[in-house]
């Protein structure tokens, strides 16, 4: 299948149901909460505009965020349906951000993981990921998230 980039009109709240549900298992695994609990259809269709949002299947089976910074583009709200993980749908995303990076001269691709989602350090690592950074959310004294880069 080959990702397409979703742009108004389209069924948002298809693109919020997969998130939803893909994100639902970090429930009570990280802290604080995910910022998935306060996006919309509406907030998905407004990242349509800021950046881009890319989807493969339809309904979809799998999404990413892309949204460009000075030195970077961001990787955002990566998913992929249950159902068809280890089908290399992630990597064709990740590949594809790599893709839109390269055309927009950017140097690398940037994101962010909870400290205690470890599956998804692996993932990112065997994407050729690599650890950049820690922060902290606010109001907590310790790392919350993990920056990783790509330089392409």
């Amino acid at each position: 299948m080959t990702p397409h980039q979703a742009l108004d009109p389209y069924d948002w709240d298809a693109i919020h149901t997969l998130l939803s549900q893909e994100f639902a298992g970090m429930e009570g695994r990280i802290d604080p909460p995910s910022s998935l609990r306060d996006l919309t259809a509406s907030g998905i269709a407004a990242q349509s505009r800021l950046g881009e949002v890319w989807v493969i299947g339809t309904p979809p089976l799998a999404c990413i965020f892309l949204s460009p910074k000075p030195d970077a583009l961001y990787l955002g709200k990566l998913a992929v349906a249950t159902a068809k993980r280890g089908q290399g749908l992630a990597r064709q995303l990740v590949n594809l951000a790599q893709s839109r990076a390269i055309a927009m001269g950017l140097p690398r691709l940037e994101l962010q993981t909870r400290v205690e989602l470890l599956e998804n350090h692996a993932t990112f690592g065997a994407l050729g990921f690599v650890e950049t950074g820690r922060t902290a959310h606010p109001g907590y004294s310790k790392a919350t998230s993990i920056t990783f880069a790509k330089v392409l």
